[in-house]
């Protein structure tokens, strides 16, 4: 029997997405165009349609997008899912409940997805859902919730407005996850300050007039803008200016303005076990997968009400039945890889596991660097919906024993050679060489100034690293950032290649180059431009000549 999940009467279309989908990122958040050029779907529309996919995937930030596509009247009439998924619900949920824009959330077995796949419309009642010549009751999701003496007084209105609203909303969507009680988490990141669309200030400035005050300690993901400069960069007062705002009504309610999307790079990073609650995809993979912290990947406008009342669902990956891998991926490493190896294997591995953690061999005797797992983790993000992987002699939880029906994929040279071509469909004029997504760590800075080193930008490329405040403050005492901007390499602190736009973004370039997978996979549909990828010594041999290397390396042809 389907779950009825978020309700709403819904007569419409129906558009099969065969792989899952990120909305942010991944579709035209003015027009509900999937954008995602890698996605089977891509140039259709969700505006309007009853949309089927196994589950989302990518960026925390969809269930803001998904409020601003309702905003903008180009939203789904409804979602359809085979998995658990709590990002797009979300969104759906904040759409319905605070801002009476209904989208049904509905979750269905794996024969009765199949069937209602087969259908070209369907009807969505307060009971039953509705395609051709079937007909389906609805549950109605109503699980107990154990809630202590101080949930009771959040849900009570003891706190305030806006923590009850934030509480009234968890424990919707901890039902819906099917949890049982709640968890105190230590610490939050905020996804929800990059200003994709309206919506997300109009959440964000209603919970903060509401009184919303942070209790535990928060920090912020990259913002839209350049927070004290991009007046002077040139930036339209109409994107700006909310752009600003949105980040600033996130610190009147008490969250340190870090505007990072590597919060795993601050001093003060997670331990081994802790309970957190970070959105961004990538810090949320690295922390579990990397630090052996625990946090699902909570989805914007629910990073913030958990850290209204340091309480998240007890559920997913923050129990240790559900952290074991449930598929092996074995991978020959080629022999002679280099940098741009991690990122692309990030990105393979999130196709072989799309929906499940696996657990990765064959990386046994390398010994990959903090960056090289940070952009693994960032590629896998965009592939995966999963929150966490494992790597064999590697990561921290990697002897956990494998689920008992684990099955197994293999990656090879192939695999490789093919995501080259994808990664690299841009002509070999490049204008643009951009560094930072996630955010460069002051150990790539050095290392890329040291690429730089004797040598200039080509007068017709713009290089551009972005960057957190904490590592900018680093470089710029040690020395790196005078050798880097020396070099005619240009540092945007605050915001990222995900978020970033023109002018800051060089409107006359029509090919960029980039180093993250991550990048790699967004930047076609975000930038509209045309890609080239590979390592950070490439990318420094562009900055110097304008042109992309003519063949890949030897390693990913061997």
């Amino acid at each position: 029997m389907p779950d009825l999940i978020v309700e709403a009467k819904v007569k419409a279309p129906v558009l099969l997405c065969e792989e899952g989908l990120s909305v942010w990122g991944g579709v035209d958040p003015a027009t509900g165009e999937i954008i995602d050029a890698h996605h089977p779907q891509h140039g259709q529309t969700l505006a309007g349609q009853i949309v089927m996919m196994p589950t989302s995937r990518g960026s925390c930030t969809g269930s803001g997008v998904l409020l601003g596509l309702a905003f903008a009247g180009q939203a789904p009439r409804a979602l359809i899912f085979r998995e658990n998924e709590d990002i797009l619900t979300l969104g759906a949920l904040v759409a319905t409940k605070l801002f009476d824009r209904p989208i049904a959330v509905l979750r269905l077995s794996d024969e009765d997805y199949d069937q209602l796949a087969q259908e070209e419309a369907a009807e969505i009642t307060a009971t039953h859902l509705i395609a051709g010549d079937k007909t389906w009751p609805l549950s109605r999701m109503a699980a107990a919730v154990e809630l202590t003496e101080t949930d009771r007084a959040f849900l009570a209105g003891t706190f305030g407005e806006a923590a009850q609203l934030a509480m009234e909303i968890i424990v919707t969507m901890a039902i819906a996850q099917g949890a049982t009680r709640l968890t105190d988490v230590s610490r939050v990141h905020i996804d929800g300050c990059i200003y994709a669309s309206p919506a997300f200030l109009t959440f964000a400035r209603a919970m903060a007039d509401k009184g919303g005050r942070v209790r535990v300690p928060t920090t912020m993901n990259a913002i839209s803008v350049d927070h004290a400069n991009w007046r002077n960069q040139g930036v339209a007062e109409d994107f700006g200016l909310p752009a600003s705002q949105l980040a600033d009504a996130y610190v009147e309610m008490g969250a340190k303005p870090s505007f990072t999307c590597a919060p795993y790079l601050l001093a003060d990073r997670p331990t081994e076990g802790e309970d957190i609650a970070w959105a961004e995809s990538n810090a949320v993979i690295y922390a579990n997968s990397v630090l052996g912290a625990r946090t699902v990947k909570h989805a914007d406008f629910m990073d913030l009400c958990i850290a209204l009342t340091g309480r998240a669902a007890q559920a997913g990956v923050y129990l240790d039945q559900n952290r074991a891998p449930r598929r092996i991926v074995t991978v020959s490493v080629p022999e002679g890889i280099d940098d741009a190896f991690w990122p692309m294997l990030g990105w393979l591995l999130g196709q072989a596991a799309p929906d499940r953690i696996p657990l990765l061999r064959g990386l046994e005797d390398t010994t990959p660097s903090e960056d090289d797992l940070k952009a693994l983790c960032a590629a896998y993000g965009t592939t995966s919906a999963s929150p966490m992987l494992h790597i064999a002699g590697i990561t921290p939880e990697a002897e956990m024993p494998p689920a008992p029906n684990a099955d197994e994929a293999i990656l090879g040279p192939e695999d490789f050679v093919q995501l080259w071509g994808e990664f690299n469909a841009g002509g070999e004029k490049v204008e643009l060489v951009a560094l930072g997504s996630p955010h460069f760590s002051i150990a790539e800075c050095e290392a890329f100034a040291d690429l730089m080193e004797g040598a200039k930008v080509h007068p017709e490329v713009v290089t551009i690293i972005t960057l957190g405040r904490q590592s900018l403050s680093a470089i710029t005492e040690s020395g790196v950032k005078a050798r880097l901007e020396n070099s005619g390499v240009k540092i945007v602190p605050d915001l990222c290649w995900c978020s970033i736009s023109e002018p800051v973004f060089p409107p006359s370039a029509q090919v960029l180059m980039t180093n993250s997978g991550k990048y790699a996979h967004y930047a076609p549909g975000l930038s509209r431009r045309s890609v080239r990828f590979g390592s950070l010594a490439q990318c420094a041999e562009t900055a110097r000549s304008g042109r992309a290397p003519a063949a890949p390396p030897p390693w990913v042809s061997n």
